[in-house]
């Protein structure tokens, strides 16, 4: 494509998302609410869900009995089990379960690990859970801590980032995200964590980290998060606010990052990346082809906002960051007893204040997710 008509393009685009560009190049979100959030993402969600059209229509009906309609749930009897993902089966759920979300996935990048939330009840699927290796420069965390010298990098990687968490229907509309943010503090997880990667050495460097999760930090998907906020277990907070990300992010734009790939290489200009490079290729893609059709990287400060939670698997977590201590004090948070937290906090009384939980159908993922081959084809 030519180098005009990609800057229309791009132009376009966030005409269309509803952003507004002042002469500077600054970049101005629409003033919008969740949902409206929730529509700015849905070109790049759209676009994921068309390019797994082919295995959706070939795998989608298998594993919507994963699904539960709302009949096939008694608040009273559902009995989560947390199980990590490691079959094909399971791997082929968490994909079909994760296109139901707003926000586009990606693979993640390090350490990862996935989890299924399932009802033992019923065999359906409650919800998801993924981590994945931290970022190492995090301005909301690193401000809580004054890393020894040298040792950032190993202290940040007995931390983890959560990348998807919470609930699929009609779950969600009971509380199930929840659960699935209780769950994540869970010992149980800090047990998978240590089983997968105690004796392990890391792929850059190659060497053999403490099998120690003392953290988790993750961000909302829109603005300030009622999913996360005033997250208790009795006393004990959960997800701890840390404030807001500065709004910088390629989402808005990811829509044309194929594009913007083609016309780098075009110009002889790599975009392949290697180990190590994470999540930043996509944004160090963009801001490469911006700046060659003559545009700010600013355009990548989309505005929105994200607020930021730490959850402190540790008590000690300053003192063990900072190293003044040698080793970490761990919570105890039983998934059981999570559960039966969740059930009586929130299950059970959401279940009888609201009543449209009962009426989901499995069938409706099919029509979220599957492009009649008439409309795929225009």
């Amino acid at each position: 494509m030519e180098v005009e008509a990609l800057r229309e393009l791009v132009l376009d685009r966030l005409k269309e998302a509803g952003f507004l560009m002042s002469e500077d190049g600054t970049l101005y979100p629409p003033s919008v609410d969740k949902e409206g959030l929730r529509e700015i993402h849905r070109a790049a969600s759209q676009l994921e869900i068309a390019a797994r059209q082919d295995w959706l229509q070939r795998h989608l009906p298998e594993y919507l009995s994963f699904f539960a309609n709302g009949d096939e749930i008694v608040p009273e009897r559902v009995d989560p089990a947390l199980v990590e993902v490691t079959t094909e089966q399971q791997h082929n759920l968490f994909r079909v379960a994760r296109l139901l979300w707003s926000i586009p996935f990606s693979k993640g990048y390090g350490r990862r690990l996935r989890f299924l939330i399932m009802d033992r009840a019923n065999n359906k699927l409650i919800g998801l859970l993924a981590l994945q290796s931290p970022p190492l420069s995090f301005p909301a965390r690193d401000r809580l801590f004054r890393y020894p010298p040298g040792r950032k990098t190993e202290l940040i990687n007995q931390t983890m980032d959560i990348q998807t968490l919470g609930a699929v229907p009609p779950y969600d509309r009971l509380l199930g995200g929840k659960l699935i943010a209780l769950v994540a503090a869970s010992n149980e997880i800090r047990q998978v964590y240590r089983h997968k990667y105690a004796g392990r050495a890391t792929e850059m460097e190659q060497r053999i980290l403490p099998p120690h999760l003392v953290a988790l930090t993750t961000t909302s998907a829109f603005g300030r998060s009622s999913l996360y906020n005033r997250l208790r277990y009795y006393g004990t907070v959960i997800a701890e606010s840390l404030g807001y990300t500065e709004g910088y992010g390629t989402f808005h734009l990811m829509e044309l990052y194929p594009l913007f790939r083609e016309f780098l290489e075009n110009q002889g200009i790599s975009t392949r990346g290697g180990f190590g490079t994470g999540p930043r290729r996509k944004w160090q893609t963009m801001v490469r082809a911006l700046d060659r059709l003559g545009l700010p990287s600013d355009l990548l400060r989309h505005g929105v906002k994200r607020e930021v939670f730490l959850f402190r698997l540790i008590d000690n977590l300053e003192a063990y960051m900072e190293g003044r201590d040698t080793e970490p004090v761990y919570r105890n948070l039983p998934f059981s007893e999570l559960v039966a937290w969740w059930r009586e906090r929130w299950l059970l009384p959401r279940a009888e204040r609201v009543d449209g939980w009962r009426e989901w159908r499995k069938e409706e993922i099919a029509s979220l997710l599957l492009i009649e081959q008439d409309k795929a084809a225009t």
